[in-house]
Order: structure tokens, then sequence, then C-alpha cells
């Protein structure tokens, strides 16, 4: 008579523990470094539209950028939201938005500090150094002027924030990972 065996395994699955204030945090600054970006680079692709010229690789790519950015903090809610938030995945494309966004920060960095007729440069000398008040057409350009230079200023800023801040991710994934939160 055969007999026949019975094979059972017992599925565990592993609970990650993550800092709930540190995870807000950084989701917080994130929605809005990516956020940022994303308006500030498609106002300057309807601005360049607008004044028929051309546009700057630079502009699109940081669009598409901080989208991908902002679909991968939608993803990450959801696993949060399904408790299966895993510290891989956040590591991988943690490390992959800290590599195209730290592309997009050196570009701007150029375009922005340039030496040969920098944003900044041009902004500190041509714009901010100027005041106009009253109602006028002058005026009005001067405040568009301005605005278009604080938003570079805004974006400049929140790239870096937002490279430093992916570093961040993966540091925490990977503490995650070893348990150093429990």
């Amino acid at each position: 008579m055969p007999t026949t065996t019975e094979v059972v395994t017992v599925q565990r699955r592993r609970k990650y523990h993550w800092p709930e204030a540190q995870l807000n945090f950084w989701l917080l600054i994130i929605w809005v470094a990516a956020g940022l970006n994303l308006g500030v680079f498609a106002n300057f692709m309807t601005i360049q539209q607008q004044m028929s010229l051309g546009i700057p690789w630079l502009f699109p790519y940081m669009v598409t950028v901080s989208a991908l950015a902002i679909i991968f903090l939608i993803i990450f809610m959801i696993l949060i939201m399904q408790r299966q938030l895993l510290p891989g995945i956040v590591m991988v494309f943690s490390f992959i938005l800290f590599v195209l966004w730290l592309a997009g920060l050196i570009e701007t960095a150029i375009e922005f500090l340039g030496p040969n007729g920098g944003v900044n440069g041009n902004c500190n000398l041509y714009v901010l150094g100027q005041s106009f008040s009253g109602v006028s057409i002058d005026t009005l350009a001067y405040l568009e002027q301005k605005s278009i230079c604080q938003s570079w200023q805004a974006a400049f800023s929140f790239e870096i924030v937002g490279c430093v801040f992916f570093i961040w991710m993966i540091v925490m994934a990977a503490q995650v990972n070893r348990d150093q939160y429990e």
C-alpha cells in the first residue's frame, strides 16, 4: 500500500516598523518639493512658449522627474495604508529618484549660478536691485520678473532639499530593514 506524505508550509509575514513622525515629515517635504518643482518648471515652459523661445531640456526633465516623484508618493501612501511598505522597494525607488533629482539639481545650479549670465546674477543685476510701485506696465513687468527670479530660487532650494531627503529615506529604509525602529 503506497503512502502519501503531506507537506505543510507555514509562511510567516515579516512586519516592518516605520517611525511614524519621521515618515510623515518626509512625506510632507517631498510632496512640497515635487509639487513646487512641477509647478515652477511647468510655468517656465509656458512662459518660454508664450515668448516663442526654445524650451531648455531642464524644464520638461524636471516636470517629468517631479511627476515621477508624485507617482512614487501615491504608491508609497497606498502601500502605507495597506501596511505593506517594504524597505527594499523604498530604497530602490528613493535611489532612482535621488539620481534623477541630482541630475536636475546639477543643471539647475549651472543655469542658476552660472558664471556667464547665470539667472541669479541677472536677477540681482537687473531685477532685485530695482523698485517700482504704482499702477503701471513697468510695475507689472517688474513684479513678473521678480516672481520668475523667486521661482528659480525656490526650485533650486527645493531640489537641494529633495536630494537630501531622498538620501535620508534610503538611510531610514535601511534602518527599518534592520529593525532599528522597534
